[in-house]
């Protein structure tokens, strides 16, 4: 049983809050103005418990042959739960942290150690600042999970923006995105198509009922210029607590339709979520 006390700080941009989970010795809970946002077990980095997460993990299980390192950056920071799982799953992986609140990446740092040897930068900034000045070509893996709030900052939405993620990943590369929506699906699809500017190749992964517009829920986009392995990424995403669907090729350019990508000027953020839309998966 985990006997640690709560931590609650406020930070630059809200209150965070730490939380001992009570059934795992050494797990905690993240929640920023009372919305959950990442979970992590210290004795088990590679243990993903939200869905949204392990269907992030399911990808970059699949991006490489197993146990081989890669270089990754991660927009948002959280508890750092995909950056620990890389560390643990692909040792000797390169990766670099980019999250706006200081104040979150030191309370996480400071409470939450990294596991042994692991090589992550953290960076407090602006994910499409940072993005704008990073080196070319420089990263395997680019994991977007940026939320003001509870929402995606719209300066992140936008056909600059995926450019500037094009920019930074390698030409084999894999942009992977979370991102919340219900239907009619506006911004997702809008999302979809923005992507599409750039990468050829694009997978969209939900649970069946969030695709059939019963509830809100977070999407996990792929896309990059060559097909991930879609077989063995279905094959996972079915084997989680709650499936998820795998869509890519002609259904998923008929989900997208009509919808345009987004300029700067026209970039929204994601919809509001309605109340207790998120919790622990």
């Amino acid at each position: 049983m985990n006997d640690a006390i709560p931590v609650t700080r406020t930070t630059d941009h809200g209150t965070a809050k730490l939380m001992p989970d009570v059934d795992r010795e050494r797990a905690w809970l993240l929640t920023v103005d009372g919305a959950p946002q990442s979970y992590v077990d210290l004795d088990e980095p590679a243990h993903l418990e939200f869905e949204y997460t392990r269907r992030l993990g399911h990808v970059l299980d699949v991006v490489a042959e197993p146990g081989r390192a890669l270089d990754v950056a991660h927009l948002g920071g959280g508890a750092l739960t995909l950056p620990r799982y890389v560390a643990v799953t692909r040792p000797g992986s390169r990766q670099d942290v980019v999250e706006a609140d200081r104040g979150l990446l030191e309370l996480v740092s400071g409470h939450l150690p990294l596991p042994d040897g692991a090589d992550i930068a953290l960076h407090a900034a602006d994910a499409r600042v940072w993005l704008e000045n990073a080196p070319a070509a420089s990263a395997d893996v680019l994991v977007a999970d940026v939320f003001s709030g509870s929402r995606v900052p719209a300066h992140l939405t936008s056909v600059a923006y995926v450019g500037a993620a094009a920019r930074v990943l390698r030409r084999h590369g894999v942009y992977l995105a979370n991102l919340p929506d219900a239907a009619p699906f506006a911004f997702l699809r809008s999302q979809l198509a923005t992507l599409a500017t750039v990468f050829e190749e694009l997978v969209l992964i939900a649970e069946p009922g969030v695709l059939r517009g019963r509830r809100f829920g977070n999407a996990v986009l792929a896309a990059g210029h060559q097909p991930v392995d879609i077989a063995a990424l279905a094959r996972l995403t079915a084997a989680d607590a709650f499936p998820a669907r795998v869509e890519h090729g002609a259904g998923l350019r008929e989900f997208i339709g009509d919808a345009r990508p987004v300029a700067d000027a026209d970039a929204v953020p994601s919809p509001v979520p309605p109340d207790g839309a998120f919790g622990i998966g």
